[in-house]
């Protein structure tokens, strides 16, 4: 027999009586050391024997090459995607001077119709060859999605503790300038109606403040001018840094007209005090808003992960498709709109929650990309007889008619090499059929496509 059974069917090699019979069925290449056989994408594809020397297989996914294998005499590649009529899914280099037989596709399918020993030993490294490479692939997917949301989460991160930072400091120089600021007003000898007038002042401030309309970047220029000419005209000092406080705040013109009435004299170490006081109450906000941002994202990442609990658990839909949006919102920001659609009364369902979530952020990242980073995405939750339905809607380019019974196939991507490895939706339809019992379809025409994906309220035993 041609099959030894002591190898492995993943790599296995042909034996030299193999060999001999295939040579006449196929011709011989010669390969310089690091000359390419073929590349990922590569649509004129054969079937390839190493007669001599060693063949790099290796396959991009990211921006980072990853090893396959490395193949010696009688070892063989392409069969896979020779048969389905798809573009290689891995590239093919010599590392040393080769010789490879090249068989094109009629000659391959003849050996294979002939059920030869040389077929069965095909057919075994193929299955064996299936299996592995989707099992690599849906690790490389879900670890290169992994990649992608830590460096964006990163970078949300990043954003609210560097404001705090910042924050923190001024309010150290802030702080630091309040006493003697309090020190000089006091020698004006304020009265107590003027005190308490003061303080009410500074009390109205921090309330419109905290609730302040954001105006437009105009009308804010034309305020502070406003500010900064009146304080000017009054000779107090730093009008330039005083103004932007103060419009923040609420203080016009008119209410500098009133305290300056009620305060004479004092009226310039009065504004510089309550400009500080209410600059660091400011700065204080800041910290707080970061913080709880940081406290947000920290929530969501575990939330997203579901740590610390089982796989099968009580979840709330729209748990997992917010903490995914907030994962995903460093992409959002480009130009996105998000509508939420949401049905609250929809009731808690038994699910392997973190496989859901791989669910949402497929279809989610998906419609970014189809949108180009720009456009609305809509995401749509209702009861649909006894399914929770769940709608993932964007305005993007939409899904070619002619391929679009293709997408939940594994492997068949539309994306670039190296951007994607077509396991993403073959992903989402098996967590979603096979492993909740649902199902997940899909309509799409230019500017509005729908992935609508619909889980059993009652779940079988999963």
């Amino acid at each position: 027999m041609l099959h030894d059974p002591n190898q492995t069917t993943l790599f296995p090699k042909l034996p030299e009586e193999a060999l001999q019979q295939m040579q006449q069925h196929g011709r011989e290449i010669e390969l310089a050391e690091g000359e390419v056989l073929f590349s990922q994408g590569d649509t004129n594809y054969g079937f390839h024997v190493v007669l001599e020397g060693e063949i790099q297989i290796t396959k991009l996914v990211g921006n980072e090459t990853k090893l396959l294998a490395i193949h010696h005499r009688g070892e063989f590649m392409g069969e896979i995607s020779m048969l389905n009529q798809s573009a290689s899914i891995a590239s093919a280099q010599a590392i040393i001077p080769s010789r490879v037989l090249r068989l094109e596709v009629e000659a391959f399918r003849q050996i294979l119709i002939e059920r030869s020993p040389v077929a069965d030993t095909l057919l075994a490294a193929m299955v064996g060859r299936t299996l592995d490479v989707e099992a690599q692939l849906r690790q490389q997917e879900k670890l290169a999605a992994l990649g992608k949301m830590s460096a964006g989460l990163a970078h949300e991160l990043n954003n609210p503790a560097a404001a705090a930072k910042r924050a923190a400091n001024t309010l150290r120089d802030r702080f630091t300038s309040l006493q003697p600021l309090a020190m000089q007003l006091n020698q004006h000898c304020l009265t107590a109606e003027q005190l308490n007038m003061l303080a009410e002042v500074q009390k109205q401030a921090f309330t419109y403040a905290t609730n302040a309309p954001k105006l437009d970047p105009l009308t804010q220029s034309d305020k502070e001018d406003e500010v900064t000419n009146w304080l000017e005209m009054h000779d107090v000092d730093k009008s330039w840094q005083i103004a932007p406080t103060f419009v923040s705040a609420g203080i016009d013109t008119h209410k500098l007209d009133t305290i300056a009435d009620n305060l004479g004299a004092g009226i310039g170490d009065a504004l510089t005090w309550l400009e500080a006081t209410l600059a660091t109450s400011g700065l204080i906000d800041e910290i707080e808003q970061s913080a709880s941002r940081i406290s947000e994202l920290v929530k969501a990442v575990k939330g997203y992960t579901y740590m610390d609990r089982a796989p099968l658990q009580e979840v709330d839909i729209h748990e997992g498709l917010d903490n995914t949006l907030l994962m995903l919102c460093h992409k959002l920001k480009k130009g996105v709109t998000v509508t939420r659609k949401y049905d609250r009364t929809l009731p808690r369902i038994n699910a392997y929650a973190n496989e859901l979530n791989q669910v949402w952020t497929n279809l989610i990242d998906n419609a970014i990309d189809a949108m180009n980073g720009k456009g609305q995405l809509t995401i749509l939750t209702a009861k649909e007889n006894n399914c929770i339905l769940v709608e993932v809607a964007d305005s993007g380019v939409g899904i070619p008619a002619a391929i679009q019974s293709r997408i939940f196939e594994p492997f068949f991507t539309t994306k670039g090499v190296g951007e994607g490895t077509g396991l993403g939706l073959e992903i989402a339809y098996r967590i979603v059929v096979t492993r909740h019992h649902g199902d997940i379809h899909f309509e799409s025409k230019p500017g509005d496509t729908r992935f609508r994906v619909r889980l059993p309220i009652v779940q079988p035993d999963i």
